[in-house]
C-alpha cells in the first residue's frame, strides 16, 4: 500500500468513527439523558503538583488538551505534503493552494455580508474550514465512479485549507496575551528547533518539549492547540541514514547474524543472534524519518479516540423542530450555511479558474472545472474544524454556539449530498 493509499484509508476510518460519535452525541442531547450529558461534560477535573495546579472542565480538557494531538497530526500531514507530497511541487501545489484560499475568502465574505457587525460578526471563521476526514469518506463512498484525480486534488486542497484554518485560529481567535507565557513558549519552540537541527531523532525529547510548549501556550492567550501544529513542524522529515548507508548497515548485520548461527542452539538461547536482532530493530527505527514514525504512532489513536470524543463533547445539540426553526431564522446560521454551501464551491471554482487562465497552475489529468466545482461542494463539509472555531467564537454565548453548531451540521450535510450528487452526475456524463 502506498503512503497516499494508507492516508486515504486512515482518513476514511476517521470519518466513519466521527459520524458514529456525532450520532451518539445527538442521541444523548435529544433524550432523557440530556441533563446528565451536559453535567458530565462540565465536570471539573485537574492535576495538582505541590503549589502548581491545572483544572478545567471535561469539555475544555477535550477541546484544549486532547485536540492538541489532532492538530499535531494535522501539522505532520501538512509538513509531509510540503516536503514530499502534492504541495512539494510549486506548479502542482499552486492549484489546490489557490483553490483553498478562494474556499476560505468567499465563505468569510458571505458570512460578513449577512452578519456585518455586533457579536454575530465574530463567527466569520466558522464556514472557512474543510473536514478532510468527512470529505475523503464521501469520495471513498463513490469509489471508481469518479475520476481518481479528484481524490488527490481534494486531499491537497483540504491540507492547505487546514493550514489556513490554523493561521486564522492563531491570528484572530486569541485572548489577551500573557507575554511571560509567550516567552516560555518561544523558548520551548527554540528547543524543538534545536533538537531538529542538531540531529536528534528520538521521539521522547520532542514530546517532552511539546508538552512544555502546550502548557506555556495554555496560559499565553494563544489557543493551546496551536502547540500541536508548531511542534509537528519541528519534527525532522529526514532519517538518520541515507538509503545506501542503511543498506550497507543491514548487510553487515545480516552477515553477523549468519556467522553467529549455532546448530546446537535455538534462537532463544543464542545471545549473539538476539543482540543482532535488537540492533536491527534499533537501526530500522532510526532509518524511518521521525515525521513518518510519529504520524504512524498518533494517527490511529487520534482517529479512534480524540476525534470521536471531540464529536461526543461538542455535537450534542437539541434538534427539535422549534430549535431548528429558531436557528434557521438566525443570521448566524444563514451566514454559516451560505458560506459552507455557496461560498466554498464558488471560491474554490473561481480561484481555480483564475489560476488556470493565468497559467499559474494545471489541472490533474482527467479532471475539468466541473469536477473542481464538485470538490468545492465537498469542501463545504466543515464539521470538526468549523465546530472547533465555533467554540472559540461563541463559547461564552451558549445560544449563539448552539445556533452555529446546528448550522454547521446541516450545512455540512447539504454540502456532502450536493457534492456527491454533482460529481456522480458529471462523471456519468463524462
Amino acid at each position: 500500500m502506498s503512503p497516499f493509499e494508507e492516508f486515504i484509508e486512515r482518513e476514511t476510518t476517521s470519518g466513519l468513527v466521527l459520524i458514529a460519535g456525532t450520532i451518539v452525541a445527538l442521541l444523548l442531547a435529544n433524550s432523557v439523558f440530556r441533563d446528565a450529558y451536559e453535567t458530565f461534560m462540565h465536570t471539573r477535573m485537574g492535576i495538582t503538583v505541590g503549589a502548581w495546579s491545572l483544572h478545567m472542565d471535561l469539555l475544555h480538557w477535550i477541546n484544549e488538551g486532547l485536540m492538541v494531538f489532532f492538530f499535531f497530526v494535522v501539522g505532520l500531514e501538512i509538513k509531509r505534503e510540503i516536503v514530499v507530497g502534492e504541495l512539494s511541487d510549486i506548479r502542482g501545489a499552486a492549484l489546490p493552494v489557490l483553490a483553498a484560499a478562494g474556499g476560505m475568502i468567499f465563505p468569510a465574505l458571505l458570512y460578513h455580508v449577512i452578519n456585518p457587525g455586533g457579536v454575530n460578526a465574530a463567527g466569520w471563521g466558522i464556514p472557512m474550514a474543510t473536514d478532510i476526514a468527512f470529505a475523503i469518506s464521501a469520495l471513498v463512498i463513490m469509489g471508481k465512479r469518479i475520476p481518481q484525480g479528484i481524490m488527490v486534488f481534494l486531499v491537497a486542497l483540504a491540507i492547505a485549507d487546514d493550514l489556513g484554518a490554523v493561521l486564522v485560529i492563531a491570528l484572530f481567535y486569541t485572548r489577551q496575551f500573557d507575554y511571560w507565557a509567550l516567552a516560555w513558549a518561544t523558548g520551548f519552540l527554540v528547543l524543538l528547533l534545536t533538537f531538529n537541527l542538531s540531529g536528534v531523532r528520538r521521539n521522547t525529547p520532542y514530546l517532552v518539549a511539546g508538552v512544555g510548549l502546550w502548557l506555556a501556550l495554555l496560559s499565553s492567550g494563544i489557543h493551546a492547540t496551536i502547540a500541536g501544529v508548531l511542534a509537528a513542524l519541528c519534527i525532522p522529515a529526514r532519517s538518520r541514514y541515507l538509503p545506501d548507508a542503511f543498506g550497507e548497515r543491514l548487510s553487515e548485520l545480516s552477515r553477523n547474524f549468519v556467522q553467529s548461527t549455532r546448530s546446537e542452539q535455538c534462537l532463544l538461547r543464542n545471545v549473539e543472534q538476539n543482540a543482532v536482532l535488537r540492533t536491527v530493530d534499533y537501526e530500522l527505527n532510526l532509518a524511518q524519518p521521525p515525521l513518518q514514525r510519529m504520524l504512524d504512532a498518533f494517527h490511529l489513536p487520534v482517529a479512534l479516540l480524540v476525534i470521536p470524543l471531540f464529536a461526543l463533547a461538542n455535537a450534542g445539540i437539541a434538534l427539535d423542530a422549534g430549535a431548528i426553526s429558531d436557528a434557521w431564522r438566525h443570521p448566524v446560521a444563514r451566514g454559516i450555511v451560505a458560506g459552507l454551501v455557496l461560498g466554498k464551491a464558488t471560491g474554490i471554482t473561481l480561484f481555480s479558474w483564475f489560476a488556470l487562465r493565468l497559467g499559474l497552475a494545471r489541472l490533474p489529468e482527467g479532471l475539468s472545472l466541473r469536477h473542481v466545482f464538485g470538490a468545492g461542494l465537498l469542501g463545504g463539509i466543515g464539521f470538526t474544524m468549523s465546530i472547533f472555531i465555533a467554540e472559540l467564537c461563541f463559547g461564552e454565548v451558549p445560544h449563539l454556539l448552539n445556533v452555529a453548531k446546528t448550522a454547521v451540521i446541516f450545512g455540512s450535510l447539504a454540502s456532502a449530498v450536493l457534492g456527491m450528487s454533482w460529481l456522480l452526475l458529471v462523471s456519468r456524463r463524462g
